[in-house]
């Protein structure tokens, strides 16, 4: 699983939109009062609170003890812990798994996968969304050109963004059977004139290794980048989002 330390705060006040693009994946959830569901990559707590607030017996886990901080300090009410989705110790315990915007950070994806099914009881479901193939491609394109022309090594991608049939592939390897996926772009609005530079140091800071001046190399991407994901007044990421439902 990625070695990756985040800024929960930081997270939560300039990258909100995480969460808030999630909520399509409560509604395609749609779990009922009562019913056991594990939010597998809870980050700072959003949808295990409004789960909860729901009459479902939610809990959340997450590889970030910072994330995993802060979801505990904003709702004192969840049951939130530190865990590796590659190796969760539930065995039959839930009837859904939700997970948003999370597992394109775990490259080991068949293990994850079998780490989730084996949490879940036989006939429960898995609703999912994560960076699909193609996603950011022309963020990472654009780093990794500037980086090549000034010399620097190209960096070692933390993430995995497959196609559908990829992904079904890892899906039904690990037992389950798949619904429905689909992948489809979903540009996003990110947050204050610097939203650019500010979402490439919150998840890609893997891109900034080895520069000597991040602010300038920073400020030359935003240049080559301005003329396709600047409009309307806002940096806008070339996000592609694959959405998964499975039942094991």
């Amino acid at each position: 699983m990625t070695s990756q330390t985040w800024n929960a705060e930081l997270y939560d006040s300039r990258h909100s939109f995480v969460a808030e693009y999630g909520t399509a994946l409560l509604d395609l959830l749609d779990a009922s009062p009562g019913e056991r569901v594990l939010d597998a990559g809870c980050g700072t707590g959003d949808h295990v609170a409004e789960l909860v607030r729901a009459g479902v017996c939610a809990v959340g886990v997450d590889a970030s003890p910072e994330m995993v901080e802060r979801a505990a300090a904003r709702f004192p009410e969840i049951e939130v812990s530190v865990a590796d989705l590659r190796d969760l110790s539930f065995r039959e315990e839930f009837d859904a798994v939700l997970s948003n915007a999370v597992l394109h950070w775990v490259p080991e994806a068949d293990r994850a996968a079998a780490s989730l099914h084996a949490a879940l009881r036989p006939g429960g479901r898995l609703v999912a969304e994560l960076g699909g193939a193609g996603n950011i491609s022309a963020i990472d394109s654009a780093v990794r050109a500037l980086r090549a022309e000034r010399g620097l090594p190209g960096p070692v991608s933390p993430w995995y963004f497959p196609t559908v049939a990829e992904y079904a592939r890892v899906l039904e390897s690990a037992g389950f059977e798949v619904r429905a996926a689909w992948l489809f772009d979903r540009p996003t609005r990110l947050t204050g004139p610097d939203g650019l530079a500010d979402w490439v140091r919150m998840f890609a800071a893997h891109l900034l290794a080895d520069v000597a001046a991040p602010d300038a190399f920073l400020a030359e991407v935003a240049e080559r980048l301005r003329p396709t994901l600047y409009r309307d007044g806002s940096w806008w990421a070339d996000y592609r989002r694959l959405r998964v439902v499975a039942v094991r």
